[in-house]
């Protein structure tokens, strides 16, 4: 009887939970039998853009085609030599047909085949090409989302390919070290943080004093322990400093100190408290890593603190965190699927707003606004100042060379009354944040607003 009740739980834990999982599988011979079948569907912007159909040719030859070419390769991802981003994620609906039943039975009879659902995604198409063109030829990756409801609205990463042309490329693109065309910068790139992590260390301080009032630093420029050396960007001297101008001025000397305060304990537990080295909800991505332990040196610490050591993150990660800010510290569940619809439009399934998690209080999300709102009124993000509309963020400048070479990073959102859009902005190798990432972001906030 106990074996018999564990099995029904078991199978009732697999329908609800996990099906959907192995359905979808690659190793699930029944959805080549399907293909065999059904006409794959659509997939279309949330603003009814194709993104990508199969044409039927009069001998029945079936082609995937992207009108986009390049512009969604990661995100609505290839269906040759395997399968990818949405193509992946949908494969299964992609591959139903919810025609009416009598059409189905007739072309059956006929040996045709029906014609699949078509999944209708979260993507704007107009921002994402917004986002595209703010990239340009520079390398790296942008996520933007709403933060109330975790639609993901483009997403975008460099370099890239073109889908229609998959097979054709596929030795060269496997192969290809050093541009890694194939990989989706955003969801799994493993990237320094550099001072975005300051969000972590910030939080971390308010969390063991209760306030952000209280906390002072003078900033010469530099700052040794022992035998250890932190500077500012370009050795820039802040001067007398509290925690807020400290953030805004992205100072690596006062948040080092920080770090030193606060101790690899303190700052372990907030930030695997924000997700890193932990599962996110999407599909596909790459794991934030904060392996910082108690016995790490001083200067391991210094370092960690203000982004750099051997902290790695991915941009939706970071965007996630943004967002639970903007959102009074809840995460909403990322989702790029709005709804599933058949051939004719009828609605086979509708995916809504859930809360994922909370992550922080929302005295703690008010907090952190208003140093990201400073970071505009009067440090490092000035450039996103003044243009029509308010707007928050944090910049960062993430070294990964001994020569001192930096990615640009920008997080933020717009909007600060009732923050509508979360952006991430990565430029490998674009320098400090106020320098490439921050004015990406403007172009695009620009755009957005332009759209209305």
């Amino acid at each position: 009887m106990i074996l018999f009740l564990g099995l029904i739980a078991w199978i009732v834990y697999f329908t609800a939970f996990l099906s959907d999982d192995f359905i979808n599988s690659p190793y699930n011979a029944r959805l080549d039998s399907m293909a065999d079948r059904v006409v794959r569907g659509r997939i279309l912007s949330s603003d009814q853009e194709v993104l990508a159909r199969t044409i039927v040719y009069e001998d029945g030859e079936e082609e995937r085609v992207y009108p986009y070419e390049n512009i969604f390769a990661h995100v609505v991802g290839y269906d040759s030599n395997g399968k990818s981003g949405l193509e992946a994620e949908a494969n299964f609906q992609l591959l139903s047909s919810h025609e009416f039943f009598l059409s189905q039975m007739k072309k059956e009879f006929m040996g045709m085949k029906n014609q699949g659902d078509d999944c209708i995604s979260t993507l704007d198409a107009r921002l994402q090409l917004a986002c595209y063109y703010a990239l340009g030829d520079r390398r790296g990756a942008v996520i933007a989302l709403e933060p109330s409801t975790g639609r993901i609205r483009a997403m975008v990463s460099k370099p890239d390919f073109d889908p229609n042309m998959i097979v054709y490329n596929w030795d060269y693109l496997i192969s290809d070290e050093n541009d890694s065309s194939l990989l989706n910068r955003a969801t799994n790139g493993a990237y320094p943080p550099g001072s975005i992590f300051k969000i972590v260390t910030a939080l971390d301080y308010y969390r063991r004093n209760g306030t952000v009032d209280g906390f002072n630093y003078l900033c010469e420029g530099q700052m040794t322990v022992g035998e250890d050396s932190i500077h500012c960007y370009e050795y820039a001297v802040h001067g007398q400093e509290d925690l807020r101008s400290a953030f805004a001025n992205s100072c690596n000397c006062a948040f080092a100190w920080l770090g030193i305060e606060l101790g690899a304990r303190n700052l372990r537990e907030t930030a695997q408290s924000l997700l890193f080295n932990h599962d996110l909800p999407l599909p596909s991505y790459r794991t934030s890593t904060f392996s910082l332990r108690e016995d790490a040196s001083t200067a391991l610490l210094m370092q960690t603190a203000i982004g750099q050591g051997d902290t790695l993150v991915s941009p939706v990660h970071m965007a996630m965190i943004t967002a639970a800010v903007a959102n009074g510290g809840v995460l909403m569940q990322p989702y790029l699927i709005e709804e599933i619809v058949s051939s004719t439009g009828d609605r086979v399934k509708k995916n809504t707003p859930s809360v994922w998690q909370t992550l922080m209080s929302p005295e703690e999300a008010r907090i952190l606004r208003e140093m990201m709102e400073q970071v505009v009124y009067d440090g490092t993000g000035y450039a996103l100042a003044g243009r029509g509309y308010t707007a928050a963020g944090k910049t960062g400048s993430a070294e990964y060379d001994e020569e001192g070479n930096s990615h640009s990073w920008f997080i933020g959102y717009c909007n600060t009354e009732s923050p509508e859009l979360v952006l991430c902005v990565i430029v490998e190798g674009g320098g400090a944040g106020s320098e490439s990432a921050v004015p990406l972001a403007a172009e695009i906030f620009d755009a957005y607003y332009d759209l209305g």
